[in-house]
């Protein structure tokens, strides 16, 4: 059978929309990850044990079980104990913490390797514990940490497609239902591969000029 991308651009609005969807996705979810990252990173390290036990085995538990079971258990799991999420937050928020378990590793990893030298200058300085880790070690780390929390959001946008599952318009189910309508799978499936390839691109780039300043800045 000969491809026919004839029927393409009569879809092009709802492929468009599903494109627009997947990056808000991406974007939302991504600083949830890091936000939560963060702050679980310096709660592991610098809280009481028992916490950093706690958070330790939450982020082993992520980062052992499916994503999919994960959005499953958000989206029909805590409908039975009467919260009912929408599925767009169910979405975002599943997505953000499932990558703020990697996003804390690699962060907890980056504020062991801030020089211990610049935490003594700040309190040399007066700088209280609490200001002298927001002010000098958790940017350090994040500036350090840049290209691998990058690699997590390129994959958090690849995952976005798993979204599909509980009927949010993003990209992969809207171009199911072009699909559904014209019996095109080949076409559309490849015009969905071809953006997410772009916005891949564009998101490699715009990290790599990001890790160039953050070492001129380190």
């Amino acid at each position: 059978m000969m491809l026919d991308f004839s029927q393409v651009p009569g879809y092009g609005g709802l492929i468009l929309t599903g494109l627009l969807w997947t990056i808000l996705i991406t974007c939302l979810a991504g600083a949830v990850s890091i936000l939560l990252g963060v702050l679980a990173a310096v709660a592991t390290l610098y809280g009481p044990r028992l916490v950093s036990l706690l958070l330790r085995e939450v982020a082993f538990l992520f980062m052992a079980t499916p994503l999919l079971l994960q959005l499953y258990l958000l989206y029909y799991g805590l409908s039975q104990v009467g919260i009912l999420l929408p599925a767009f937050w169910t979405g975002v928020i599943g997505l953000g913490i499932h990558y703020a378990a990697y996003n804390a590793d690699i962060l907890g990893a980056a504020l062991k390797a801030v020089d211990p030298g610049q935490a003594e200058a700040a309190r040399s300085l007066g700088f209280a514990r609490g200001a002298t880790l927001l002010h000098f070690v958790i940017p350090q780390a994040m500036l350090s940490s840049l290209p691998q929390m990058g690699n997590n959001s390129i994959m958090l946008l690849k995952d976005t497609a798993v979204l599909s599952v509980l009927g949010i318009a993003e990209l992969v189910l809207n171009a199911q239902r072009a699909i559904s309508e014209t019996y095109r799978p080949f076409e559309f499936y490849l015009v969905a591969a071809a953006l997410y390839y772009i916005v891949n691109l564009a998101m490699e780039l715009a990290l790599k000029v990001a890790s160039r300043r953050a070492e001129v800045v380190r």
